[in-house]
């Protein structure tokens, strides 16, 4: 899985999502004793509005930066998100008032919304190989698991020497190193759109208004079948997440009257079942395919669940305690299959001008899920009980999944570029990119719905057919 980081430009941009991702959980760690300060018992109410602004600027940001991506340089949208983001985490010390903290969130957030689709979509640019851009994901994955052990221990380690505002400095220099090691590298060009065809809608909406061109990503989304069943993929990860991390607090320090330094082993057992998987997936998904190892992932999820609710209605046991420590860690399991190999979903559904928006629809809309989902878990765990929030969550992970199963045909080509231009037939094109170029031109003409995807029988050229399922 190392391998990958012999690639100069992949090492240097992995290091900077590493230092940033740190610098990101020190400033969360201050972030609360901050709300505390300003506060006081209300400091859960203002992490709550606090957490839901981060998912809306999420939602609301990515798309319109998805629109504008392609007229700014990729390098300098990245460099320059870091250096907004470090101006942020430089000004949150001085706030005093918690209408403060709130704009700074949505600011800090907002940069964070341009960086990341960005982040994502170049990667396979600089790793072109298939399996190098696997390991790349999985090492992501890891990233993203890592920080959340090692930020908060690292914050409790230089807590005990000084205040939590010396804390945010980490987090501006984090993004500092992220934005030199941006710069100390030239990333690759992005694939250039293709000429448009006279009339065709894909071309129109491009050229549209702002409102066409920010949700240009979303109805690609809505547009391809396997897309589509990510949507649900996402709200079934949102469900399990939201209970793990809403819940995790109240399960071992009131469900089971285990002491607070347990809250930290069941979050670990998370992000170790998750790391687990990550590991392992690079070897798997060179045999199996995306929607065998997603699905599989997804159906274990209301497995889970179910598990959960037996851990919540027993009233007494020491089991209960290894037996939570087991169901978090396969919550982590099951949402890192899900998760780990999406970037290849999405790089195989698009053509390579469109993940950018493709990315930020990604991110948009899988924060989206959470954001219905987090208050839900906490809604409905304070006031009808962890049992009721378990039921509810796990109502939605099934639904979610039975959906996804049945939007994901079966006989899906896991190489398939799909290019849907409009209501109408479905045409089977040859992988030529040329070719590709002057069928996808001619049918869009006629306002077809065109599928370019590569031939197992013929070497190349278009060859109409039933419509595909995919």
């Amino acid at each position: 899985m190392l391998s990958v980081l012999r690639n100069r430009v992949y090492r240097h941009l992995f290091v900077a999502q590493v230092i940033a991702l740190i610098g990101t959980g020190l400033a969360t760690v201050a972030l609360g004793l901050l709300a505390y300060d300003i506060a006081g018992p209300r400091a859960g109410s203002v992490l709550g509005t606090a957490l839901a602004i981060k998912m809306v600027a999420y939602v609301a940001i990515a798309p319109a930066i998805g629109a504008v991506a392609h007229r700014i340089p990729r390098r300098a949208l990245m460099v320059g998100s870091d250096l907004t983001r470090a101006a942020v985490a430089l000004s949150l010390p001085f706030v005093d008032q918690v209408w403060q903290v709130y704009v700074l969130i949505f600011a800090l957030q907002a940069a964070s919304a341009a960086f990341t689709p960005t982040f994502q979509a170049v990667i396979p640019d600089v790793l072109p190989k298939e399996r190098d851009y696997t390991q790349a994901l999985s090492l992501s994955r890891l990233a993203y698991d890592l920080e959340s052990l090692f930020s908060p221990a690292l914050a409790a380690a230089l807590l005990t020497f000084m205040s939590y505002n010396w804390l945010f400095l980490g987090t501006v220099g984090g993004f500092l190193a992220s934005a030199a090691l941006v710069v100390s590298v030239v990333l690759p060009k992005p694939a250039p759109a293709p000429a448009p065809a006279p009339t065709p809608a894909p071309a129109a909406e491009r050229t549209g208004g702002a409102y066409a061109k920010a949700t240009a990503g979303s109805r690609l989304f809505f547009r391809v079948p396997r897309l589509r069943a990510l949507l649900c993929l996402n709200l079934a990860v949102a469900a399990a997440s939201a209970l793990v991390t809403v819940n995790t607090v109240v399960y071992v320090r009131d469900h089971l009257s285990r002491p607070t330094g347990d809250v930290a082993f069941a979050l670990g057992a998370y992000g170790g079942g998750s790391m687990l998987v990550a590991l392992l997936l690079p070897r798997i998904l060179d045999r199996l395919a995306d929607r065998t190892v997603m699905l599989a992932g997804a159906l274990l999820l209301p497995v889970v669940f179910a598990a959960v609710g037996l851990i919540t209605a027993a009233s007494q046991g020491g089991w209960r305690w290894p037996a939570l420590l087991g169901t978090w860690a396969a919550f982590g399991a099951a949402c890192s299959m899900v998760l780990t190999p999406t970037g290849r979903l999405i790089r195989r559904s698009v053509p390579p001008e469109e993940r950018t928006p493709a990315f930020a629809a990604q991110f948009s809309l899988s924060h989206a899920a959470w954001l219905v989902t987090y208050p839900l878990a906490g809604w409905v765990g304070a006031s009808a009980g962890l049992l009721s929030a378990v039921v509810a969550l796990g109502a939605i992970g099934l639904i979610a999944t039975v959906s996804a199963v049945r939007l994901w045909p079966a006989r899906d080509a896991e190489d398939s570029l799909h290019v849907h231009t409009g209501p109408g037939r479905v045409f089977r094109i040859g992988a030529d990119r040329a070719g590709v170029s002057g069928a996808v031109r001619r049918k869009a003409e006629e306002g077809a719905d065109v599928v370019c995807r590569r031939p197992t029988r013929t070497p190349r050229g278009a060859v109409p057919g039933a419509p595909d399922p995919a």
